[in-house]
């Protein structure tokens, strides 16, 4: 089977990983450091805080923006279902906005006329979460523009994303948000096996979301209520989370840090391959938007369904029977159980509806080889019209 996504290890993680085994620190030690500046130095934003997962990373940059119960998140409803979540997470409420039916983000023009009406009704939300579907980063400055003039904070759920760019410059520079968090699941493009990251330019949120990921306990003096009874002293003066990433998955990290533009470049010639490869069949390939440069974390298509006589799940299954891995991201949130007993209903977000009838994630990345791409392509070609290309 080839799959969707998967992890690229080299001897020199390996190493890096064997190296923190060997030291006095598994947990709490220099490498998180590290790898927090390393990541923060490469996208160009201030501040850096590791955790173990996106989800954590998600549910801290929310408190840290001081989202709580009566507040409102607005987030795609094309997307993992931890976007929305993380509003639950605060006691907060949630809402979506449908996306743009080229990029598949999050709309801008949607979110405008959503914002207007939300203003006369006097529900505004605190905070945007703008999701960077594949890697494609959204249209950050209409979303900043609307930021400044309704006042939310924007969080950009760039968990696809991490060596994107957005107008020339490394998505999570912070030039259009407040934080900016990363997943490093093992198919995304670079891997610490689990683990997230949240960066920001400001100060206080980053010494905030510091604080969150581990129990709300601190060792700072200046932080504390009184002075220490002595070196071992620490207060807890918030109540936290054990949201740590460990020295292994650090290390991990670092490592891959140092070939994830290679890893993207790589992504960006499958991708070109795919394009060219694919014309001709009744599908529609993803179309990039000229200020952005993709991190390409996956290539979907949509089935041309009237131009088809098969289904999307005939499709899909046909695919997986020949052993080409591909999935589906993502069923819309505002569709799923739990989020319908909240009062979502099919319907709401039609854009979002229609690409879920029609998208199917093929694999995609940077170790796959020319031959299993020509592997899936043949395959697809095979369903979709009978014929070998």
């Amino acid at each position: 089977m080839i799959p969707y996504g998967r992890q690229d290890i080299s001897e020199a993680d390996i190493d890096a990983v064997i190296a923190v085994l060997q030291s006095d620190f598994l947990t709490q030690g220099p490498m998180v450091p590290r790898f927090e500046q390393v990541v923060a130095a490469h996208v160009g934003a201030q501040h850096a805080v590791a955790v173990n997962s996106a989800t954590s990373a998600l549910h801290i940059a929310c408190l840290a923006l001081g989202l709580g119960p009566g507040d409102w998140l607005w987030t795609s409803p094309i997307t993992f279902v931890a976007s929305a979540n993380c509003a639950l997470y605060c006691g907060a409420r949630v809402d979506f906005v449908d996306i743009d039916p080229h990029t598949y983000n999050l709309c801008a023009k949607a979110l405008a006329d959503k914002l207007e009406q939300a203003e006369r009704d006097g529900r505004l939300p605190k905070v945007v979460v703008a999701v960077h579907l594949c890697g494609q980063s959204c249209d950050m400055q209409a979303i900043d523009d609307l930021a400044q003039r309704y006042g939310f904070r924007v969080i950009e759920d760039a968990s696809h994303a991490i060596g994107g760019k957005y107008q020339g410059e490394f998505i999570g520079n912070g030039w259009y948000s407040d934080i900016t968090v990363f997943s490093f699941h093992p198919v995304k493009i670079i891997t610490t096996a689990e683990g997230g990251m949240a960066v920001t330019n400001d100060p206080q949120l980053a010494e905030r979301m510091n604080l969150l990921r581990s129990h709300g306990i601190t060792r700072d003096p200046q932080q504390m209520t009184q002075a220490p009874d002595g070196p071992w002293y620490y207060q807890q003066i918030d109540l936290g989370f054990n949201y740590r990433m460990t020295e292994l998955q650090a290390a991990l990290g670092i490592s891959q840090m140092d070939r994830l533009d290679g890893f993207v470049a790589r992504r960006h010639e499958l991708a070109k391959r795919y394009d060219q490869l694919l014309a001709g069949l009744p599908v529609t390939t993803p179309w990039q938007h000229p200020d952005s440069y993709s991190g390409l974390h996956l290539y979907v298509i949509r089935l041309q369904l009237e131009n088809s006589s098969k289904s999307h799940r005939k499709v899909f299954e046909s695919l997986r029977e020949q052993g080409i891995g591909v999935n589906l991201h993502y069923i819309p949130v505002h569709t799923q159980p739990y989020y319908q007993q909240l009062g979502f209903k099919t319907g709401d977000f039609p854009q979002a509806e229609r690409y879920y009838a029609e998208a199917i994630s093929l694999p995609m990345f940077q170790g796959m080889t020319d031959e299993q791409q020509y592997q899936v392509l043949e395959s697809l070609s095979f369903v979709l019209s009978g014929r070998h290309p």
